[in-house]
């Protein structure tokens, strides 16, 4: 709870089912602070078991309904296009709503939104491009696909960047003819919430897109549990995807999940440290280090590594941390208390049980005009070892380690040994060592030169404890489909099996 009183009482926000914002079936209410500020932007209500089952069921009967499910792909493709328009018109609210709800900064927020109607209108391309197969198979068959949408998509989205994964996942549902129920972070519903109120207002049918509100152990669980979902999306923690994942499996749901990361960035000695610097801060602490692929693990090369830790350690030093909302500022606060602890228990921890260098942030900012807020300083620990648990655990915060490696070999080594393997990235100069590394990094995304660059087009996703399945490009789309191959013999030769059945060679 806040120490601020508001002078105005904030509003009460209800679920988003069947077109409408409706009040939950039970009366309690959960916060919603600006992680900046401490102060109460709304309350939410928490949905129970049954208001997850209502959510599900209008989805379920939308996908059903004439007015979604016989939509043609060209209506359909127009209709989606309709939506990134309707978002791309509401981009400034958005902005301005998103980051007081998650505490980054406003120049990333709009950094980051501005991209996402995108998401709509290349799926909608992919609707109207979308083609079913004719397959040569032997004898005198026609053997052709029928793909078909798969139903109810549940989606359970964190809060680092509420919009941007929930549109990763919505764009294709709705694009393939699916319906969705979303329950976004309970820390960061409201921009969600906007949304799907803008996507009905401008035409999309009722119950094509609901929302949830609630804990991830309550509402999250019912939802991942419900028989009626086809799909089941998380971005999250591991542990997260372990339980939902366990529980949408037991009704064979599809399932996209993806999870934790802990990005090892190999930077080799042909790479001006000065270039690798400004990419390891942005890798790190961009959004506050609350990403999944935060590059928390720089291996950097014996040559340049002394110069490499002390140019970093200045750069985390000079970054502006206050409210997101000041255009000026570059760094905002986590999300919350408890994340705010979490990052400072690693602080400890790398302290007293790894040994390692602090040399640079590790404390809140002394800042009064912060003190209630969730800030961290942008944190960077040296002379890290792979036997560390700063070295191996996901912190979620702006931290990062750094680690010396002398071979190629021994610096793909130290990025490998991770449980997870999301993304990777590498820098240097020679190419095709860049290409032979990139092969060889074991995750899902690898850049080269570069972080966190994400297109429409691209897939996202990771292997190991990062969990399964891909986000954006045609792998996704495919995925809200079930195939129906129809196998036609074309002759009419009289059948009989148990008459001639040395001359009829067959897979069956």
């Amino acid at each position: 709870m806040s120490d601020v009183s508001n002078a105005i009482e904030p509003p009460v926000r209800g679920l988003f089912i069947d077109g409408h914002e409706v009040p939950a079936s039970r009366p309690e209410l959960l916060d919603v602070l600006n992680p900046a500020t401490g102060q109460l932007l709304a309350r939410i209500a928490h949905a129970s078991g049954a208001d997850v089952d209502r959510a599900v069921t209008s989805a379920a009967a939308a996908f059903r309904s004439r007015e979604w499910s016989a939509m043609s792909n060209r209506t359909r493709a127009k209709l989606i296009n309709k939506l990134a328009d309707v978002f791309e018109a509401h981009l400034d609210e958005m902005y301005q709503l998103e980051t007081a709800n998650n505490g980054r900064s406003l120049n990333e927020t709009r950094a980051q939104i501005s991209r996402l109607p995108d998401f709509f209108r290349y799926n909608a391309g992919l609707a109207i491009a979308r083609r079913d197969a004719v397959i040569p198979v032997d004898g005198n068959y026609l053997n052709y696909t029928i793909r078909t949408p798969i139903g109810v998509v549940g989606n359970s989205t964190p809060f680092n960047h509420p919009l941007m994964i929930m549109v990763k996942s919505l764009a294709p549902t709705l694009a393939s003819g699916c319906t969705t129920v979303v329950k976004p972070s309970e820390y960061t519903p409201l921009t969600t919430l906007r949304l799907a109120q803008l996507f009905v207002e401008a035409g999309l049918p009722p119950g094509a897109f609901n929302v949830v509100t609630g804990l991830g152990p309550t509402t999250g669980r019912a939802l991942a549990e419900h028989p009626g979902l086809a799909k089941w999306v998380l971005t999250g923690g591991t542990e997260a995807g372990r339980i939902t994942g366990a529980a949408a499996g037991a009704h064979f749901a599809h399932q996209t999940l993806e999870l934790g990361g802990k990005t090892p960035v190999l930077v080799f000695d042909d790479f001006d440290v000065d270039q690798a610097v400004n990419y390891a801060a942005f890798g790190a602490f961009v959004g506050a280090g609350q990403t999944c692929i935060c590059g928390s693990r720089q291996i950097v090369q014996e040559k340049i590594y002394d110069e490499f830790v002390e140019k970093l350690a200045a750069k985390a030093r000079s970054i502006r941390i206050g409210n997101p909302a000041d255009p000026q500022v570059q760094l905002g606060p986590v999300v919350s208390a408890r994340q705010q602890q979490r990052v400072l228990e690693y602080v400890r921890i790398g302290l007293e049980e790894d040994r390692a260098r602090l040399v640079a942030g590790g404390r809140v900012p002394d800042n009064p005009a912060l003190k209630n807020g969730f800030y961290v300083e942008p944190t960077v620990f040296a002379d890290v070892t792979p036997r560390m648990r700063i070295f191996q655990e996901e912190v979620f915060g702006p931290f990062v380690s750094v680690t010396r490696f002398a071979t190629e070999d021994e610096g793909l080594a130290l990025a490998n040994d991770s449980p997870y393997g999301l993304a990777g990235a590498v820098r240097t100069h020679d190419l095709t060592r860049a290409l032979r590394v990139a092969s060889r990094l074991a995750c899902g995304i690898v850049w080269i030169n570069d972080h966190h660059r994400l297109d429409p087009a691209s897939p996202w996703g990771g292997v190991k404890d990062s969990g399964i399945g891909r986000e954006g490009g045609t792998e996704s789309f495919d995925q809200h489909f079930e195939t129906k191959s129809v196998m036609v013999r074309l002759d009419d030769t009289p059948f009989d099996w148990y008459q001639n059945t040395t001359a009829q060679p067959r897979l069956n």
